[in-house]
């Protein structure tokens, strides 16, 4: 009996379209890296330009963030749907548009909407790279090129970073989201041309001519053509969104969901604020970008590490003590340093245990969701996990304008990496292994 197509992908060794497929997800979420992180390059020169405090800042810096979550919840279920293909390049077009409207405004309430609409087209991006970096890789690589996938953040923001350096060296902040803008929309031909859709999302949904489309994609990828398809797995519920509530998936939807949303808050801490607060510390715009690049650094070499030791160990435990190290590491920055190298090496070793952790969510998402739910699933913990990262900025804000300093708000914002890390505690075996092979 031949195998069926998903077995074909899950138990090969990955070719070089897989690769491709592979490394322009890491791209993507390189994208998402500097869009998500512009607003935090240009914040200085916002609030000087507008003339606007820190809670008001803190609520501009927020608004993308709010875009995710909507867009995370709502177009990562699409992406079950309708593919992750054609959901990416939605996500493009609506990221460049957010971008260079950004980049136009001229007023608070102009830039928050724009950066909404860029937040929508982040959100829906993340759950569709993720499920589509799952559904190329085979079985065995799966985790780790999730993880992979989720490292092009840091490195996104490190590359594009270095740029919002320079740009604001001879420009204002406008000039950042400019850039930010002509680079997402170079990726469209590219992803067009260079991303095929999933043949898992093929072999569940069977559109129409599903057959042909998996053959013609078996052929790219060197393997033999498959004569039927396999008996797609019935659906429960209306939507995919709703089957995460059931009794096999409640559990771990709402223990993953809850870690993201509480390291979230965390991760963006840093992401959000490191620029402001080196600048209130009397350093210059340019040397607060340099800072932020180095948190970066960090987070991609973490999420590297965490990378390949989860192909020998258990993603779960690695991820719970990288959420230890964040809790840890971010409390440390609390502490304040005196020299901008000081400030570089500190910012990077907790960007290296923040984005660990994040990395680590991100493999496990793809653990705990089957294919006909995994852009639901994602997406819906993406989506409420960014309310986190939404929260955080404004919250922190808030307790500085409340007179609590750095230290105290570190440590504040620290804690939801801890308490995430004892969700991962209770999360079971069970929770952890999808079923792949019931759509096989």
């Amino acid at each position: 009996m031949s195998r069926a197509p998903t077995q074909i992908i899950e138990q090969s060794p990955m070719g070089a379209l897989q690769i491709v497929a592979i490394t322009l997800t890491v791209l993507l979420n390189g994208l998402d890296g500097f869009d998500v992180l512009a607003i935090s390059f240009a914040s200085p020169g916002i609030a000087s330009e507008f003339g606007i405090d820190r809670s008001a800042l803190g609520f501009v810096l927020a608004a993308e963030l709010i875009g995710m979550s909507v867009g995370s919840v709502v177009l990562g279920s699409l992406s079950d749907k309708l593919g992750r293909r054609p959901l990416i390049l939605f996500c493009l077009l609506t990221m460049s548009l957010g971008m260079f409207g950004s980049s136009s405004a001229n007023s608070v309430l102009t830039l928050a909407i724009w950066r909404i609409a860029t937040g929508v087209g982040i959100g829906g991006m993340l759950a569709a790279i993720t499920a589509t970096a799952a559904e190329h890789s085979n079985e065995k690589n799966r985790s780790f090129c999730v993880a992979l996938s989720a490292i092009g953040y840091p490195i996104g923001a490190v590359l594009g970073g270095s740029v919002a350096a320079w740009l604001l060296s001879l420009y204002d902040w406008r000039s950042v989201f400019i850039f930010g803008g002509t680079i997402t929309a170079v990726f469209l031909p590219i992803v067009w041309l260079g991303m095929p859709e999933t043949i898992a999302h093929l072999a569940q949904k069977q559109p129409r001519n599903a057959l042909s489309r998996i053959n013609r994609i078996l052929a790219r990828m060197g393997h033999a053509a498959v004569d039927q398809l396999p008996v797609p797995r019935q659906a429960e519920f209306k939507t995919p969104t709703a089957e995460l509530f059931a009794p096999t998936l409640i559990r771990r939807t709402i223990l993953v969901t809850l870690a993201y949303f509480l390291h979230i808050a965390t991760f963006y801490f840093i992401l959000k604020w490191v620029p402001k607060i080196v600048v209130d510390m009397g350093f210059v715009a340019s040397s607060a970008a340099g800072v932020l690049v180095w948190a970066n650094v960090g987070g991609a070499i973490g999420g590297i590490t965490l990378g390949f030791i989860t192909r020998r160990l258990p993603t779960r435990l690695m991820t719970i003590i990288a959420l230890l190290g964040a809790f840890v590491m971010v409390s440390v920055f609390g502490m304040g340093q005196s020299t901008i190298f000081q400030l570089s090496l500190i910012a990077a070793i907790a960007g290296f245990f923040t984005n660990s952790g994040v990395v680590g969510l991100y493999a496990l998402f793809a653990e705990a969701f089957p294919t006909q739910v995994r852009g639901a699933g994602t997406g819906f913990a993406i989506g409420v996990g960014r309310g986190g990262a939404a929260l955080s900025p404004i919250l922190a804000g808030f307790l500085f304008d409340g007179g609590l300093g750095l230290q105290g708000v570190a440590i504040i914002m620290a804690s939801g990496a801890l308490i995430a890390a004892v969700c991962l505690m209770l999360l079971r075996t069970a929770d952890l292994q999808n079923d792949q092979r019931q759509a096989s």
